[in-house]
């Protein structure tokens, strides 16, 4: 059963690596592009599961991370927490992704962004992050009611409200917090397991393990 979604301007977008929807982040991607050849530097496309039971959400490809690989949260710091937890919790076939070619698979889960192209100091702006909404919004139309979705940050997690048709202040964001939206799909929250949060001690493995207890705890109530 596929979901109702966000606003009519929202609905139905189809993603493309080709998007230039965002002048300042296709500017910017074109000369990092120039700098680093080799780079995929386009915008990055979800990887994973078709059908996943658990939608990753995170906020932007990073430089050296996904901007270079192609595949979210591979090759950056950001990405080593993650997968290690998703190769624990049974979602992931390895523990570490280190580049698109290296033979990782998902299955259950599926992992995109709010934002799909890098922005420069990993800060897009909010018109950017409502540009990129509807490439969310089409996404979160075709799970099926009950999938459960994990926001890394609250970009991400006010993403997934304006996806969602939500308003911004209906659900607060706060770490291992679990919301049913309106559209059926049900919102669990995490702190964003960048670098700066880990080494800050703001986000430690075992509380990163703690939501993906609470998720894997209601995914088993829905088998």
């Amino acid at each position: 059963m596929t979901r109702t979604g966000s606003a009519a301007a929202c609905a139905g977008k189809a993603f493309s690596t080709s998007c230039r929807d965002c002048p300042r982040l296709a500017k910017f991607l074109d000369d990092v592009r120039n700098e680093h050849p080799g780079y995929f530097s386009r915008p990055v496309p979800p990887f994973g599961d078709p059908a996943p039971r658990l939608l990753v959400v995170g906020l932007a490809p990073g430089m050296h991370g996904a901007n270079r690989s192609g595949r979210p949260f591979t090759g950056d710091f950001a990405g080593i927490l993650l997968y290690k937890t998703l190769h624990k919790f049974g979602f992931a076939t390895r523990p570490e992704s280190v580049s698109a070619d290296d033979g990782l698979t998902l299955s259950g889960c599926r992992i995109t962004n709010a934002v799909r192209c890098l922005p420069p100091e990993n800060k897009p702006t909010g018109d950017e992050v409502r540009r990129c909404n509807g490439y969310l919004a089409a996404e979160l139309q075709g799970l099926e009611e009950g999938t459960a979705v994990l926001a890394l940050g609250g970009i991400a997690h006010k993403a997934v409200l304006t996806a969602s048709g939500e308003k911004a202040g209906a659900h607060k964001f706060a770490h291992a917090a679990q919301q049913r939206l309106g559209n059926g799909l049900m919102l669990f929250d995490s702190y964003h397991c960048s670098r700066y949060n880990t080494q800050t001690r703001r986000l430690t493995a075992d509380m990163f393990e703690q939501v993906f207890t609470l998720i894997g705890r209601y995914l088993r109530t829905r088998t």
